[in-house]
């Protein structure tokens, strides 16, 4: 019996944040192809769908898309963790779109702002030129975006600790690590605190949930 509840309470939380448990799965299956490719093919494979310069400005819309289907880790679990904690409630809370408008605007912008910093880099002789072909993919701007405007989820006072506890997660890198992936996950953080306009509106849903409990 309390198996059977554990299952339907897994099923209930997992079906009330859809978008995040899609991602998830995409993530699984891209992961697997992953183990299956040799080393250098696999190299050669991610930087074609990496949000580089030279591949922004080729295919900025199919590498923006792309990037954010594969983890060049290799491990899959973590972000299992992760996407259930952080992802599914900030679906739960903001609805699919809402939520997905985050991770769009979080893994676009700070993607843009960030290369461009690099690219900058490069023309000031500050970063070598092979820079434009530098690999960069994965889901860690959208998860720091998303990471960040959960603050407004969370009470005062514990509102203002949790976003100084995230300021300073994302900001040491910065300022110890100062790469470019460094850059795109601070800046990711700083527009999820900025899409405040976004949970303003509650999410009908939930709203039917909370009165239904």
């Amino acid at each position: 019996m309390r198996i059977n509840r554990g299952v339907h309470r897994v099923g209930e939380y997992v079906r009330r944040a859809p978008g995040t448990y899609v991602w998830l799965t995409v993530l699984f299956v891209t992961t697997v192809a992953l183990h299956h490719m040799s080393p250098a093919f696999e190299e050669q494979f991610l930087r074609q769908r990496s949000t580089n310069i030279h591949e922004l400005s080729s295919n900025p819309v199919r590498v923006l898309v792309a990037s954010a289907m594969w983890i060049d880790s290799g491990h899959w679990l973590p972000y299992v963790v992760l996407y259930s904690v952080f992802h599914a409630q900030a679906e739960r809370w903001l609805g699919t779109a809402r939520w997905l408008a985050v991770c769009a605007a979080a893994h676009v912008l700070a993607t843009l702002i960030s290369e461009g910093a690099l690219l900058w880099g490069i023309r000031h002789g500050m970063v070598p030129e092979s820079a434009v072909n530098t690999l960069d993919v994965g889901v860690s701007y959208a998860l720091a975006g998303v990471v960040a405007v959960l603050v407004y989820r969370i009470p005062r006072p514990w509102r203002y600790v949790y976003g100084f506890v995230v300021l300073v997660v994302y900001a040491v890198p910065l300022v110890t690590g100062r790469t470019f992936t460094d850059l795109g996950h601070f800046t990711s953080a700083l527009i999820g605190f900025g899409c405040y306009p976004l949970v303003r509106v509650r999410n009908p849903k939930e709203t039917a949930g909370a009165s239904a409990g």
